[in-house]
């Protein structure tokens, strides 16, 4: 992560920005954050990307009260603070939280469906399959309380009828989780196109958590 609150504004407009290149999102819909050492930064709601600056990103404490003395704009955060803080909060070793609703992700989400171990990739989530939460109404603390349920043990989820979050150690691993998840959405619905896939198995996708854990994988 940046070494400054000003290298870490810098970084995440340019996150924000990639994560709209990439494809995995459209508009101004998802949101991003990234730890403080007193709480955290997030975007701000209804403001597109390639108008962003760094001073628009809202510094918030894990209550979602402004914190004193933050630099920045007086701008409204994201609709979603509350997801981002509760994660941060729960979730120590995250640094950064990615929300978005990416296409084949969201379709899944939609069908209430996880994405299972059907391609040893799915370990890059940290197991055997990415989970989706049940659908709550977005900015609640009941949707905080089922994605909190469904990241247990991962670094991603889908959120029913909605998208996908996911976590990472610093915002480019967040960012780099997030397009593989969608693109491990995109390659379950096309292979189910021709019948459910078989699965690897629990064993060995411990293999591949060992074997991704050796090399740094995702990191």
């Amino acid at each position: 992560m940046a070494e400054t609150e000003a290298e870490l504004r810098a970084q995440m407009v340019a996150v924000a920005r990639r994560m709209n290149a990439s494809g995995i999102n459209q508009g101004t819909s998802g949101n991003l954050s990234a730890r403080l050492p007193e709480g955290f930064l997030i975007t701000p709601t209804s403001l597109p990307y390639e108008r962003m600056e760094p001073t628009d990103l809202v510094a918030l404490d894990l209550d979602g009260q402004p914190l004193p003395g933050a630099s920045g704009a007086l701008r409204r955060p994201s609709s979603e603070w509350r997801l981002h803080a509760d994660v941060l909060r729960q979730r120590p070793e995250v640094q950064a939280v990615v929300h978005c609703h990416s296409i084949r992700a969201t379709a899944l989400a939609c069908h209430s469906r996880c994405i299972p171990s059907f391609h040893y990739m799915v370990a890059v989530a940290g197991g055997p399959d990415i989970r989706c939460a049940p659908y709550a109404l977005f900015g609640t603390p009941e949707l905080s309380r089922l994605a909190l349920a469904a990241l247990h043990g991962r670094l991603a989820c889908l959120l029913a009828h909605h998208g996908q979050v996911a976590l990472g150690r610093s915002l480019d691993q967040a960012l780099r989780i997030a397009i593989e998840l969608e693109t491990l959405a995109a390659m379950y619905l096309e292979a189910c196109r021709l019948g459910e896939p078989p699965l690897l198995g629990d064993a060995e996708i411990e293999r591949v958590l060992r074997q991704m854990g050796a090399l740094l994988y995702g990191g």
